[in-house]
Protein backbone atom coordinates (compact mmCIF):
# COMPACT_ATOMS: atom_id res chain seq x y z
CA UNK A 1 0.00 0.00 0.00
CA UNK A 2 1.52 3.09 -1.11
CA UNK A 3 2.51 6.25 1.78
CA UNK A 4 -0.01 8.46 -0.25
CA UNK A 5 -3.33 5.63 0.12
CA UNK A 6 -2.25 5.50 3.87
CA UNK A 7 -1.53 8.75 4.69
CA UNK A 8 -5.33 9.75 3.04
CA UNK A 9 -6.82 6.88 5.10
CA UNK A 10 -5.33 8.13 8.05
CA UNK A 11 -6.60 11.71 7.39
CA UNK A 12 -9.89 10.71 7.00
CA UNK A 13 -9.97 8.44 9.34
CA UNK A 14 -9.07 10.91 12.23
CA UNK A 15 -11.38 13.48 10.83
CA UNK A 16 -14.21 11.15 11.11
CA UNK A 17 -13.24 10.08 15.00
CA UNK A 18 -13.38 13.78 15.23
CA UNK A 19 -16.86 14.39 13.27
CA UNK A 20 -18.20 11.43 14.24
CA UNK A 21 -17.62 12.28 18.20
CA UNK A 22 -19.05 15.94 17.77
CA UNK A 23 -21.93 15.03 15.85
CA UNK A 24 -23.12 11.06 16.15
CA UNK A 25 -23.40 8.90 13.20
CA UNK A 26 -26.74 10.02 11.70
CA UNK A 27 -25.86 13.98 11.74
CA UNK A 28 -22.47 13.26 10.10
CA UNK A 29 -21.87 14.29 6.84
CA UNK A 30 -19.29 13.00 4.10
CA UNK A 31 -18.89 15.81 3.04
CA UNK A 32 -18.02 17.59 6.27
CA UNK A 33 -15.09 14.61 6.85
CA UNK A 34 -13.58 15.25 3.79
CA UNK A 35 -13.27 19.14 4.34
CA UNK A 36 -11.83 18.17 7.85
CA UNK A 37 -9.67 15.54 6.44
CA UNK A 38 -8.69 18.03 3.54
CA UNK A 39 -9.51 16.11 0.68
CA UNK A 40 -12.07 15.46 -2.15
CA UNK A 41 -15.54 13.78 -0.78
CA UNK A 42 -14.61 11.16 -3.47
CA UNK A 43 -12.09 10.24 -1.84
CA UNK A 44 -13.94 8.69 1.50
CA UNK A 45 -16.01 6.71 -0.98
CA UNK A 46 -12.63 5.23 -2.38
CA UNK A 47 -11.00 4.67 0.34
CA UNK A 48 -14.21 3.43 2.23
CA UNK A 49 -16.88 2.60 0.17
CA UNK A 50 -19.41 3.83 2.45
CA UNK A 51 -20.26 5.97 5.95
CA UNK A 52 -21.37 2.98 7.84
CA UNK A 53 -17.62 1.44 6.89
CA UNK A 54 -15.87 4.31 7.54
CA UNK A 55 -17.79 4.20 10.96
CA UNK A 56 -16.92 1.03 11.45
CA UNK A 57 -13.25 1.43 10.92
CA UNK A 58 -13.47 3.78 13.54
CA UNK A 59 -14.79 1.60 15.95
CA UNK A 60 -12.53 -1.06 14.84
CA UNK A 61 -9.41 1.35 15.59
CA UNK A 62 -10.27 2.08 19.08
CA UNK A 63 -11.26 -1.72 19.76
CA UNK A 64 -7.70 -2.96 19.18
CA UNK A 65 -6.03 -0.75 21.74
CA UNK A 66 -8.66 -1.22 24.14
CA UNK A 67 -8.45 -5.27 23.90
CA UNK A 68 -4.55 -4.73 23.96
CA UNK A 69 -5.06 -2.99 27.25
CA UNK A 70 -5.99 -5.88 29.16
CA UNK A 71 -3.05 -8.31 28.49
CA UNK A 72 -1.56 -8.11 31.78
CA UNK A 73 -4.50 -9.21 33.25
CA UNK A 74 -3.70 -13.27 34.49
CA UNK A 75 -4.48 -14.99 37.52
CA UNK A 76 -0.69 -15.69 38.59
CA UNK A 77 0.17 -11.90 37.69
CA UNK A 78 0.89 -9.16 40.97
CA UNK A 79 -2.51 -7.30 41.18
CA UNK A 80 -1.21 -3.72 41.82
CA UNK A 81 1.07 -4.32 38.53
CA UNK A 82 -1.60 -5.36 36.63
CA UNK A 83 -4.48 -2.88 37.92
CA UNK A 84 -1.69 -0.16 37.52
CA UNK A 85 -0.50 -0.92 34.01
CA UNK A 86 -4.26 -1.22 32.72
CA UNK A 87 -5.05 1.64 34.41
CA UNK A 88 -2.32 3.77 32.52
CA UNK A 89 -3.14 2.14 29.45
CA UNK A 90 -6.71 3.04 29.57
CA UNK A 91 -5.81 6.67 30.20
CA UNK A 92 -3.32 6.38 27.06
CA UNK A 93 -6.22 5.49 24.87
CA UNK A 94 -7.98 8.61 26.75
CA UNK A 95 -5.02 10.86 25.87
CA UNK A 96 -4.23 9.45 22.14
CA UNK A 97 -7.49 8.59 20.72
CA UNK A 98 -10.04 10.98 22.31
CA UNK A 99 -12.13 11.08 19.49
CA UNK A 100 -12.17 7.68 19.03
CA UNK A 101 -12.76 6.91 22.40
CA UNK A 102 -15.89 9.00 22.41
CA UNK A 103 -17.36 7.46 19.33
CA UNK A 104 -16.56 4.15 21.22
CA UNK A 105 -18.90 5.21 24.42
CA UNK A 106 -21.56 6.89 22.33
CA UNK A 107 -22.03 3.16 20.53
CA UNK A 108 -22.05 1.40 23.49
CA UNK A 109 -24.62 3.91 24.85
CA UNK A 110 -26.88 3.63 22.36
CA UNK A 111 -26.56 -0.54 22.54
CA UNK A 112 -23.79 -1.37 19.65
CA UNK A 113 -26.06 -1.14 17.01
CA UNK A 114 -23.03 -1.22 14.61
CA UNK A 115 -20.17 -3.23 16.27
CA UNK A 116 -20.22 -7.32 14.93
CA UNK A 117 -21.11 -10.13 17.16
CA UNK A 118 -17.68 -10.96 16.92
CA UNK A 119 -16.56 -7.57 18.19
CA UNK A 120 -19.13 -7.68 20.96
CA UNK A 121 -17.73 -11.92 22.14
CA UNK A 122 -14.69 -10.13 21.95
CA UNK A 123 -15.59 -7.11 24.77
CA UNK A 124 -17.43 -9.23 26.79
CA UNK A 125 -15.23 -12.33 27.28
CA UNK A 126 -12.03 -9.80 27.99
CA UNK A 127 -14.28 -8.33 30.72
CA UNK A 128 -15.03 -11.53 31.87
CA UNK A 129 -11.61 -12.88 31.73
CA UNK A 130 -10.50 -9.10 33.82
CA UNK A 131 -13.31 -10.00 36.25
CA UNK A 132 -12.28 -13.41 37.20
CA UNK A 133 -8.96 -12.74 37.23
CA UNK A 134 -9.44 -9.78 40.15
CA UNK A 135 -11.48 -12.36 41.95
CA UNK A 136 -9.06 -14.95 41.92
CA UNK A 137 -6.58 -12.11 43.71
CA UNK A 138 -9.84 -11.95 46.15
CA UNK A 139 -10.55 -15.37 47.09
CA UNK A 140 -6.57 -15.56 47.45
CA UNK A 141 -6.67 -12.88 49.82
CA UNK A 142 -4.29 -10.59 47.72
CA UNK A 143 -6.68 -7.66 47.56
CA UNK A 144 -9.86 -6.84 49.30
CA UNK A 145 -13.01 -8.31 49.13
CA UNK A 146 -14.70 -5.94 47.13
CA UNK A 147 -17.06 -6.48 43.67
CA UNK A 148 -14.99 -7.06 41.17
CA UNK A 149 -17.40 -6.53 38.50
CA UNK A 150 -17.79 -3.47 39.93
CA UNK A 151 -14.41 -2.61 40.24
CA UNK A 152 -13.95 -2.96 36.67
CA UNK A 153 -16.65 -0.72 35.78
CA UNK A 154 -15.29 2.08 38.18
CA UNK A 155 -11.92 1.58 36.13
CA UNK A 156 -13.70 2.12 33.04
CA UNK A 157 -15.34 5.00 34.52
CA UNK A 158 -12.81 7.09 36.00
CA UNK A 159 -10.14 6.48 32.87
CA UNK A 160 -12.93 7.16 30.01
CA UNK A 161 -14.15 10.55 31.51
CA UNK A 162 -10.59 11.92 30.95
CA UNK A 163 -12.01 11.65 26.81
CA UNK A 164 -15.56 12.27 27.04
CA UNK A 165 -14.99 15.04 29.42
CA UNK A 166 -11.61 16.73 28.22
CA UNK A 167 -12.91 20.08 27.91
CA UNK A 168 -14.57 20.63 31.08
CA UNK A 169 -11.58 19.11 32.68
CA UNK A 170 -9.27 21.56 30.78
CA UNK A 171 -11.73 24.37 31.57
CA UNK A 172 -12.00 23.61 35.37
CA UNK A 173 -7.94 23.23 35.22
CA UNK A 174 -7.52 26.60 33.57
CA UNK A 175 -5.99 25.13 30.42
CA UNK A 176 -7.31 25.68 26.86
CA UNK A 177 -6.11 22.10 26.75
CA UNK A 178 -4.52 18.99 28.60
CA UNK A 179 -1.14 18.33 28.79
CA UNK A 180 1.25 15.35 29.61
CA UNK A 181 1.37 16.27 33.32
CA UNK A 182 -2.66 16.49 33.73
CA UNK A 183 -2.71 12.83 32.08
CA UNK A 184 0.53 11.56 34.29
CA UNK A 185 -1.42 13.09 37.19
CA UNK A 186 -4.56 11.41 36.07
CA UNK A 187 -3.06 7.91 35.95
CA UNK A 188 -1.39 8.22 39.49
CA UNK A 189 -4.04 9.76 41.46
CA UNK A 190 -6.60 6.72 39.82
CA UNK A 191 -3.86 4.05 40.58
CA UNK A 192 -3.87 5.63 44.23
CA UNK A 193 -7.35 5.38 45.04
CA UNK A 194 -7.66 1.19 43.35
CA UNK A 195 -4.68 0.38 44.74
CA UNK A 196 -5.71 1.56 48.42
CA UNK A 197 -8.87 0.63 47.73
CA UNK A 198 -7.97 -2.55 47.34
CA UNK A 199 -5.47 -3.25 49.80
CA UNK A 200 -5.96 -6.15 51.46
CA UNK A 201 -8.23 -5.95 54.78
Amino acid sequence: MSTIRERNKELILRAASEEFADKGFAATKTSDIAAKAGLPKPNVYYYFKSKENLYREVLESIIEPILAASTPFNPDGDPSEVLSGYIRSKIRISRDVPAASKVFASEIMHGAPHLSPDQVQQLNAQAKHNIECIQTWIDRGQIAHVDAHHLMFSIWAATQTYADFDWQIAGVTGKARLDESDYEAAAQTIIRMVLKGCAPD
